[in-house]
């Protein structure tokens, strides 16, 4: 379960609050919203229940505080939300309360008395991760008295300060503001010291807003995988000589994935609800949201049912298996020959030497883990220590095999030993079994051989020496180990592996998944704000989308050189544009050798034309497609085809052929958009639906093909429009064509 965590924002609203400075085109409140909303969506975003926020305002125009009543140095602060868990209707509620107000009174040390008085009357003596994070210009007033108490009070109470201030000096981040006043210098130095006194943290607002850019990783509690015993030998028949040990398995690598959506119908007008939707509390941005539920049919050809199809109930179903063309039915009785009987284990199969390992790269099949030992469990940590002190120092490796839970299939792990000075594992990685390996084998590309065999050591696809010298040239000059943290090239940094990971080039813990994040900043900005337009890409997220500039400009002679060694040319790219114009002008491909193929072969004697076969439709239209010049040609093209779909409609046993009609009339309709011959089509859709609709196409046992029509209308091949080519119809008329009265 997650720590329970209660925060509170204080957030200065004064009049000085309004004003613009630094040559910032936002107020020193919006400016500083971007951070209080920022991690206030960031807490919404996780949703959970022990995640519990408030916020206060300093230096309003009102009154509104347990306290102020009985104190008037309580005057000018303002409980905007208690302490609960938030959602988006009280983001929305923030965003509309924190204005600047029109006065300068309220004093900052008494909202910092609140707020703590706030989270001890909420928290009591229960266990609570506690915070307060004040936000202000340091224009206002900061009374010291008294401050040595309140700083205990803070101690005692374990409670997280953090204070941000407005253009505040930071020597570390390296801001300093010029010309301050007096009052703010005093503000700044006192608020500075309470934060030294309480071990908190003290900061620049520039600095905090810079850093919103930057992604924050989510916090995942490690939950294990597996809780048992790690085995070696046999330790039924020969328990004496077995070794088990108490192990916990934790993840250490897995893949990422970005939120996921879920479905809603919007409603039409505003729902008004007290405690969100009916989405389990999810409000939505001025319309209600309705959940989507579905519900799954299983159905089999029945011609004797109304629509050729009869629903069976999902216990009707049986598993079946593919064994060639014909499928092996497998009845609920005999599912369990298809479960193979396992119990959870880990067993220790053998050792390998890791220099001498057959174990390749490709070998790993996804994400990794680590083993270590059982919690409690005093003779399991040293026995676990022993194996990986004894395979670290012998440079091998364990096989496994492993069974997370009972009757789940076996895998195969490779166990690794990690030793560091803050702890030690074994490091897991799945293997693959004989089924999963793909042996693909391609000729090698420094090779060529004739028809007889010999080996050549001079053609055009073998690199020469001086391609190779160029190309590992450029390899050397684009190297990123020279690079520091800025993507600067320093030819003073050590390369022998003590230097500070923190001062190399790209990082793995900055390096982002640009989908995750991008759709995270999306989500967040949405529900702020509801019709601003989207943020662009921060840096962050593109900074390694290219090579440094610095790197790139200094491998620039290496990459010429290597060019010319290569012999590379620029290619235009061809143009092959399939589209035909109108009048059957198309671009044609000329062959190299110049000759006129369509000339030669028109040149014998005339072939008769033939019909189009049913059983081989759409080749024969699209080969017959390719010799037309003329729109005549292409209606009596396209009225074989439609013969063939009203033939296939009024022989089809329910509904078996309506799929294949309708994909005779899908490529009709497509040639006719590209060849520019809309016409055509939509008077021989037209003369399709008359017949349909006075019962020109019945069924072979009496009825209409009303429903075939419908299919029609899912797939979109009513008439075609003049958005989508030359000569269409508009769309009202579109719409009113696919209608068909029952």
């Amino acid at each position: 379960m997650a720590d329970k965590a209660a925060t509170i924002y204080i957030i200065d609203v004064g009049q000085s609050m309004g004003e613009k400075n630094n040559g910032r085109e936002q107020t020193d409140l919006e400016f500083a919203l971007q951070y209080v909303f920022d991690k206030i969506t960031t807490t919404i975003s996780n949703g959970r229940k022990t995640d519990m926020i408030g916020t206060i305002a300093m230096r309003t125009d009102d009154s509104a505080n347990d306290l102020a009543l009985s104190d008037p140095a309580y005057k000018h602060l303002t409980s905007l939300t208690p302490i609960r868990q938030h959602l988006l209707p009280d983001l929305q509620l923030l965003q509309s309360s924190l204005i600047p107000s029109s006065t300068n009174l309220g004093d900052g040390i008494s909202a910092l008395i609140l707020a703590i008085q706030t989270l001890l009357s909420y928290c009591r003596h229960l266990k609570y991760i506690k915070s307060i994070f004040l936000l202000t210009n340091g224009r206002g007033s900061f009374d010291p008295d008294g401050l040595d108490e309140i700083a205990a009070q803070i101690r005692h109470q374990n409670i997280k300060l953090t204070i941000l201030g407005v253009d505040f000096d930071d020597a570390e981040y390296g801001f300093k503001e010029e010309n301050k006043d007096e009052k703010k210098k005093r503000n700044e130095e006192t608020l500075r010291g309470l934060c030294e006194q309480v071990e908190g943290n003290f900061g620049t607002m520039q600095e905090a807003v810079e850093e919103l850019w930057r992604p924050r990783l989510k916090v995942v509690r490690p939950v294990a995988s597996y809780k048992g015993t790690l085995s070696l030998g046999d330790e039924i028949g020969y328990r004496e000589t077995s070794l088990e040990m108490g192990v916990e398995r934790y993840p250490r690598t897995a893949a990422a994935k970005p939120v996921s959506a879920s479905r809603f119908v919007v409603g039409e007008t505003p729902a008004e609800k007290e405690e969100g939707t009916k989405t389990g509390g999810i409000p939505s941005s001025g319309q209600a949201l309705e959940p989507v539920r579905q519900a799954r049919t299983y159905a089999i050809e029945n011609p004797a049912e109304p629509g050729g199809k009869q629903e069976v109930e999902q216990e009707e179903l049986v598993k079946g298996y593919k064994y060639g063309r014909t499928i092996v039915p497998i009845s609920k009785t005999d599912e369990e020959v298809t479960i193979y009987p396992t119990e959870p284990s880990y067993r220790i199969v053998g050792f390998m030497l890791s220099r001498h390992s057959q174990y390749k790269p490709h070998h790993s099949l996804s994400s990794t883990s680590i083993l270590l030992p059982q919690k409690g469990n005093p003779k399991a940590a040293v026995a676990l220590s022993s194996l990986i002190h004894t395979l670290y120092e012998l440079d091998m490796l364990a096989i496994c095999r492993f069974v997370k839970r009972k009757s789940e299939p076996p895998i195969m792990t490779l166990l690794s030993p990690e030793i560091t000075p803050e702890y030690e594992c074994l490091l897991e990685t799945l293997l693959p079994f004989s089924e999963d390996i793909r042996p693909f084998q391609f000729p090698p590309l420094g090779t060529v051989k004739t028809i007889s065999g010999k080996q050549l050591t001079t053609h055009r696809n073998i690199p020469t020496d001086e391609l190779e010298t160029a190309m590992s040239d450029w390899v050397d000059s684009m190297d990123l180990t020279k690079l520091d943290a800025d993507g600067q090239e320093n030819d003073e940094k050590e390369k022998d592996g003590d230097d500070d990971e923190k001062d190399d080039f790209a990082p793995i813990e900055e390096l982002y998944n640009p989908v995750i994040s991008r759709i995270n900043q999306c989500i967040k900005h949405r529900a702020l704000y509801s019709d601003a337009p989207l943020p662009g890409l921060p840096a962050a997220l593109t900074q390694f989308s290219h090579p440094p500039s610095s790197l790139v400009s200094s491998s620039a002679t290496a990459l010429d050189a290597l060019i010319t060694a290569a012999d590379v040319k620029s290619v235009l790219p061809e143009s092959q544009s399939r589209k035909r114009r109108r009048g059957g002008d198309r671009e044609q491909v000329q062959p190299k050798s110049g000759l006129d193929i369509e000339a030669l072969l028109a040149s014998g004697a005339p072939a008769k034309k033939q019909k189009i076969s049913l059983e081989n439709a759409v080749p024969e239209f699209k080969q017959r497609l390719s010799s037309i010049k003329e729109e005549q040609e292409f209606k009596e093209l396209a009225g074989e085809m439609m013969s063939h779909v009203k033939e296939l409609v009024k022989s089809s046993l329910g509904s078996v052929n309506y799929a294949r009609a309708c994909e005779l009339l899908r490529v009709v309709r497509d040639e006719a958009v590209e060849g520019a011959w809309a016409g055509v089509y939509n008077e021989e859709i037209r003369g399709v639906k008359e017949e349909l609709v006075a019962g020109g196409l019945p069924a072979a046992a009496g009825g209409e093909r009303k429903e075939w029509w419908a299919e029609c209308r899912r797939f979109g091949l009513g008439l075609v429009t003049e958005e989508e080519a030359e000569g269409g119809v508009e769309e009202g008329e579109a719409k009113a064509f696919m209608k068909v009265e029952k």
